[in-house]
This record gives C-alpha cells, structure tokens and sequence, in this order.
C-alpha cells in the first residue's frame, strides 16, 4: 500500500503544480468591509467631489447656479453675538416678511463647494489674523463671517471692538483676530488746505502698517468710486502733484488700485501671506435689467428699486449690469499681480441675487421712509443672513482647500 500511497500523493502534486503556474490562478474573496462607527461620517455624507483653490482652471468655484437648499441659511440673526450685525443689515429683525431668499446655495457647475466648519476654520487659522479691507461691502462680509464663527462654535469665548477705521473679533481660545479696516478707496483720503482730497498715489502709513500685521488679507472697493453729487466723499482727486476736481471715475479707479496693487508687490512678499481681491458687488436699482421692457413699465410702488424681489433671477447669467466697466478695470489690474493675489470673482453669482438687498428692511432707515421704495431702498448691500455668506464660504473654500 506504501508504494501505492506515494503514487496517489505524486499524481495529486503534479496536478496542483500545473494549476498553480496556469493563467488562470484561483479567485482570491475579498474580506468584506466592517462598519467601523469612526468613520460614520462617510456613511452620512458621501465623499464630494475634490474643491480647487481659487484660479484654478479644474474648478470654476464663481460658474455655477442658485440651487434651493432647505438646510440654509447657515445660521439666525440670534445666533450671532450683540452687535455684530449692523441694524443696516438685519433684515428679517427689521420687518422684512419673507424667508425663502435664505434657501438658497451657490453649486458650481464642475465641483462642489465645502460647507463652512467653523472648528477646521479656527484650527488653520489659530494664532492669524484675517483682516478685511474696503467699503461697506467688506464690512458687510466681516459680520457674516464673525456670524459663521459664532453660530458653529457657540461655546468658544469671544471679544469684539468697533472703532473707526479698525474694527476687532477675536476669538480668544484660537488666539484667531477677524478685523474689519474702512478703506473705501484703498489709497489715502486726507484734508489739504481744508478741502477734502483723494490721494490717488498715496496708501496712507497707518494702514499700510495695519494691513501688514495680517496674515490673510481680502481687500474690496467699488461703489464709492462711482458716487456723485451729495454721496461724493472728497472734493477733489491728487494724483502726481497735480489736483484736479474730477475726472473719468474708471481713470481715477484705476489710478488708485495701481497703487494698491504696487504696495502689495513692495510688501507682500511672504508665501505665507494670502491676499484676495473681491471683484465688484452688484447692485440691483434698475429693474429692465431683470424684466422685460413691457412687464417694467407696468411696475408700480417699488419699481424703480429691488423692492418685493423675493427670488433669484432665473438662469446662470445676468443680462446686463452698471458694475460691468468697474469690474474690468479691477481684473486687469489683479491680472497683472495675480502671482500675489487670488481674485474672488463674485460678481455673476451676486447679479443673480437681485432678491438679497435689505431693500426698505433696514434698521438705519427712518420708518416713515418706509413707505417710499422708489427712493428709499437699499439695493446696494446684503441680508445677514444672506449672500455675504456665499461669499464666506468661497473664501473658506480657498483658505481649506
């Protein structure tokens, strides 16, 4: 039976021997995968699709569409802490009677956008200051931003200080400063010989010193450029020794940011600052530009504002816009220092918001001008909660990703 045995067991080897070294070697069961609750959260929220920094071609964050989102806004005007929301901006505390303009969120058309994280925000930018620089329209996305922090980090300690033109968040437990510096023209302001003069060639000392202690920095300007009449903030433009009571506002404009553009190339040489430009924030006084010539003449109360707008517009572009000129001098001008600077090109997405101005739902505003949109209504900032907040996330976007 020995000899036997071994004949059995040499056959059997062979065999295996051929089958091993076949093209066809055996199947191979992949061990299934446990449900490990540590990692929960990709069972909830399905992995996204990568977001780009800003400029990057892969992902346009700015080419997208309004997309109704029932988990928005992103918080309450009570969330945010006392004082942080400029009585200008508080529309739903301010009479404003409808809500859905806050159901909305920005998609872009090849990517997705990161819902803000105010715990990831604070552990990047711990022991930073952000400092944001401009008009209104800055200020205006400070205070989303300071709402952002305090709605999703509610038990962190804070402490805010309004002055003039340097305004303070900190966030005591990050060692994290969100600054807000009113800069509406970017270059200098100053009383000459008693009148008051914009100095198109100069960035004045006290901001160029506070600009530097930033460590990511996102400048704004626009609107006052265009001002006239009563709303002109100076009496008069400087620009190489020579004074001149006024002249075409998109030369002066560009006059001005070259000299901005100029400091950030003499001082920001540092890789580990980060410096944004936000292109111009549409406003929305002249309804042809969203209705048709019949549907606007028939408009009554309202008609020549943003008055009763309660929607976006529909589509993916806006027909036509007054920012358009500014717009196109300010990203010539970034282009040329686009090494230094990431442009947040806002413009198109905010057009499309023609339902996101306080309109007569302002605090600032007298109550008996209330009665009055035509004249009376702000068509020029944002609701907070509101399109600022787009804008934030954007931001953090560029910051995070």
């Amino acid at each position: 039976m020995f000899p036997l045995q071994c004949l059995t067991f040499l056959l059997l080897f062979i065999l295996l021997l051929q089958n091993a070294t076949s093209g066809s070697p055996l199947p191979l069961r992949r061990r299934p995968v446990q449900n490990n609750s540590t990692h929960s959260n990709f069972a909830k929220h399905p992995r996204r699709r990568v977001v780009f920094p800003v400029n990057r071609s892969s992902c346009d964050l700015f080419a997208g569409e309004w997309v109704r989102d029932e988990t928005y806004p992103l918080y309450r005007a009570e969330e945010c802490g006392r004082g942080m929301i400029d009585p200008g901006f508080d529309c739903q505390t301010y009479g404003r009677p409808d809500s859905d303009y806050l159901k909305f969120r920005w998609k872009p058309f090849n990517c997705d956008v990161p819902r803000f994280n105010g715990v990831k925000f604070l552990q990047k930018m711990r022991n930073k200051t952000i400092m944001f620089v401009g008009d209104s329209l800055g200020r205006n996305q400070w205070e989303s931003l300071m709402c952002m922090i305090s709605s999703s980090t509610p038990f962190i300690r804070t402490h805010l200080i309004h002055e003039d033109p340097l305004s303070t968040f900190k966030i005591l437990d990050y060692n994290v400063k969100v600054s807000f510096y009113r800069a509406p023209y970017l270059v200098d302001i100053d009383k000459i010989n008693g009148k008051t003069t914009l100095k198109l060639d100069e960035i004045s000392v006290d901001a160029s010193d506070a600009w530097r202690t930033a460590d990511v920095l996102l400048f704004n300007t626009g609107h006052w450029w265009s001002h006239t009449g009563s709303l002109r903030g100076w009496e008069r433009m400087e620009t190489e020794g020579r004074y001149y009571g006024d002249m075409d506002r998109l030369v002066a404009l560009r006059k001005g940011l070259k000299t901005w553009s100029n400091w950030v190339l003499r001082y920001i040489n540092s890789p580990l600052t980060r410096v944004f430009f936000l292109s111009v924030s549409p406003t929305h006084y002249n309804p042809n530009e969203w209705t048709s010539r019949a549907k606007a003449s028939t408009i009554g109360q309202g008609g020549k504002s943003c008055y009763g707008q309660t929607t976006p517009y529909s589509g993916t572009t806006y027909p036509t816009s007054s920012y358009v000129s500014q717009k196109k001098v300010i990203d010539e001008v970034v282009k040329e220092v686009n090494s230094h600077v990431s442009l947040m090109d806002i413009s198109m997405l905010s057009a499309l918001r023609i339902d996101g101005h306080p309109s007569i739902y302002s605090g600032d505003l007298n109550p008996s001008l209330k009665r009055f949109p035509d004249r009376s209504s702000d068509c020029s900032h944002w609701c907070l909660p509101g399109l600022p907040d787009t804008w934030n996330q954007l931001f953090y976007a560029a910051l995070m990703f």
